[in-house]
């Protein structure tokens, strides 16, 4: 344990001798339960849920050392979700493991069939404009979820969006506010105009975080994770605005708040969803982009994923990007694809790296665009792939 572990834990522990740390019940994957408890230096109670997931209860206030621990140890973004009680996250790991020994698979037509559209529009992809935005969005102190540049950056975001989609009259922005804390989640909503009640989702996570001391106050751009995601889901939006593309099914654009303490945001709006029986036919999760750091470009994650629309992506791919990709696994909670997962929807997460090789900047000061060689040339093929995969999971 570091000396900065052991500060932080002698304040957990003041915190929760004085009655102000409220219990938590959090899900992960059962092999960090040891290392959390070698760092706590107690013994916490684990129920194991299938072979693979353990549920634990802990204080709050050991949350922001257990997701640096997530982060340091097993390079997992998040790496935990947060339930809101003991019954909650047992109905919610059932369900998983009813989805994932059922193998479900087609939720989707996945044929090919949209070639010239989807041409056009990778063609606009600009990566300048990526990386003015990933500029801008690390420009904000950090994007913490509780604290006050949090609020602005998304404040900003809607803002963005919503000067991109002007004149449309079936474009909307909304913000989808969560009563726990202040940092709102974006939403872009473009309405189709044949089948409106199949959605199709594409977002990223949009708060940042730095250490796990004082993250409210830290310097946290988080360039990488997510500026890039958020950049690129911004670009697809522009591209698809500027092509005048109008789609069938409508399509839904989402920043969303507090992923990085437990995928918070992206879960609420995925269980208000399932709780309203939407109809999402497809979700791509954009959760760094721009760090070139494999042999493969783009790597589809297996774990808590579809199959078949992860085999979809990599079709596209070969279809249209034309750069090497193949798989890899990033762990339970790694990002908020898994709240869509875990309310039953077709997920995937294309990543910019095998989760070896990744960007070890993250959840630093240091994760600027220099890592990226202030280039965002990495991100644009996310970009493409994103406007193929809404092009042609369309029609």
């Amino acid at each position: 344990m570091t000396i900065n572990q052991i500060v932080l834990l002698i304040l957990c522990l003041l915190f929760s001798n004085l009655g102000l740390a409220a219990t938590k019940w959090i899900s992960l994957d059962s092999d960090a339960v040891k290392v959390i408890n070698d760092s706590l230096g107690k013994s916490i109670s684990a129920t194991e849920v299938g072979k693979d997931i353990a549920i634990i209860e802990v204080d709050e206030s050991k949350l922001l050392l257990i997701s640096e621990i997530m982060h340091e140890k097993f390079n997992r973004c998040g790496g935990f979700i947060v339930h809101d009680d003991h019954k909650e996250a047992f109905e919610n790991l059932d369900a998983i493991y009813v989805r994932e020994h059922a193998n479900k698979g087609i939720f989707a037509d996945y044929t090919i069939n949209q070639n010239e559209l989807v041409q056009e529009a990778i063609n606009q992809v600009d990566q300048d404009k990526i990386k003015s935005t990933i500029e801008k969005l690390s420009s904000f102190h950090n994007r913490y979820y509780k604290s006050k540049t949090g609020v602005e950056s998304q404040a900003w975001l809607k803002s963005k969006w919503e000067d991109l989609t002007k004149g449309r009259d079936d474009a909307s922005v909304d913000y989808f506010n969560h009563s726990d804390w202040p940092q709102p989640s974006v939403i872009l909503t473009i309405k189709g105009n044949e089948n409106p009640d199949e959605i199709v989702v594409i977002g990223g996570h949009a708060d940042s975080i730095a250490g796990y001391w004082d993250r409210a106050h830290a310097r946290a751009p988080g360039a990488d994770d997510n500026a890039s995601g958020i950049a690129t889901v911004t670009e697809i939006i522009r591209v698809l605005v500027e092509t005048s593309f109008k789609p069938a099914k409508t399509i839904m654009f989402m920043g969303y708040a507090a992923e990085e303490v437990g995928l918070l945001g992206s879960r609420a709006i995925a269980r208000q969803f399932r709780s309203n029986n939407k109809t999402v036919v497809g979700v791509l999760q954009l959760d760094m982009t721009n760090f070139n750091g494999s042999d493969l470009d783009i790597v589809m994650m297996t774990d808590y994923t579809n199959r078949d629309q992860n085999a979809f992506l990599g079709t596209l791919i070969d279809e249209y990007i034309k750069v090497p990709w193949g798989y890899d696994k990033c762990g339970y909670g790694c990002s908020d694809h898994a709240s869509w997962h875990n309310s039953g929807y077709p997920a995937s997460i294309p990543f910019e790296a095998k989760m070896r090789e990744m960007n070890r900047a993250i959840h630093t000061s240091r994760d600027t665009l220099e890592v990226s060689r202030n280039s965002a040339f990495h991100a644009s093929n996310f970009a493409k792939l994103g406007l193929a995969y809404m092009i042609e999971l369309d029609r």
